[in-house]
């Protein structure tokens, strides 16, 4: 049995998230694995690194999948980008060891989020940044990223109401750039929430603009309530760039 890895970018624009789904084929997965069953002639079931919400992008999402084809990895890489939609692409392919898992073999992850920042808007930079009209204060968000940065509770900044797993998470890095009216957000940490990425940003631009107080990170750290965290930053503007294993 042959264990392969993919690296997959997508434009998520028109599928439901990542996650395969009974009721519709509108999945980041389950348009891979119908692929990948008809090339292999086998049933395909592939183990995605995590799950991206529904509108969310990927530059560098990993996946693998067990196989009994013998095709080489040239021609399963030609194979799925001949017939897979376009706003999918398999940048790699190779062959890993068995016990190769892209979900929990996991150690580091990287995401990028990208904000539209005028009072005019972007045709193209709009389908994949989010639009925000207010003027944003870049050092009050710089603050406030640095107090979000090292090891948290993060349970106020994610979409669990409850969790009996620990919701403590590492972030190592959160850089903040400009240029011209596009601000690149990213986070680096060793995992994240459900929605994590999404309410950090909300919150981040909340106080950006004045909405919320700087004190509103500490708050929510301490209380562990998710009111008291920043609304939750709508999907299209973000984007899975690496896992690193």
């Amino acid at each position: 049995m042959r264990n392969i890895k993919l690296t997959i970018e997508y434009d998520g624009r028109r599928y439901q998230g990542w996650q395969r789904l009974k009721d519709s084929d509108k999945s980041i997965q389950g348009k891979i694995e119908k692929v990948i069953s008809i090339m292999t002639e086998e049933k395909i079931e592939i183990i995605g690194s995590g799950r991206t919400d529904a509108g969310a992008h990927a530059k560098g999402q990993v996946a693998n999948f067990k196989t009994e084809s013998t095709m080489t990895i040239d021609e399963m890489l030609e194979y799925l980008n001949r017939y897979l939609p376009n706003d999918i692409v398999v940048n790699d392919i190779e062959e890993v060891p068995e016990r190769f898992h892209s979900r929990y073999n996991a150690k580091e992850k990287t995401y990028s989020y990208y904000v539209w920042n005028s009072t005019i808007p972007s045709v193209f930079n709009g389908m994949h940044s989010f639009h925000y009209f207010d003027e944003l204060d870049m050092e009050l968000m710089e603050e406030a990223a640095e107090k979000m940065i090292g090891t948290h509770d993060f349970l106020a900044f994610s979409a669990l109401k409850k969790s009996k797993k620990s919701t403590e998470r590492t972030i190592k890095e959160i850089s903040i750039t400009k240029e011209g009216n596009l601000i690149h957000f990213k986070f680096v940490g060793e995992g994240f929430l459900y929605n994590m990425v999404r309410i950090l940003m909300g919150t981040l631009l909340q106080i950006g603009s004045g909405e919320l107080s700087m004190n509103s990170i500490e708050q929510a750290f301490t209380s562990k309530k998710r009111e008291d965290a920043g609304p939750t930053a709508p999907s299209h503007g973000l984007f899975l760039d690496e896992v690193v294993y």
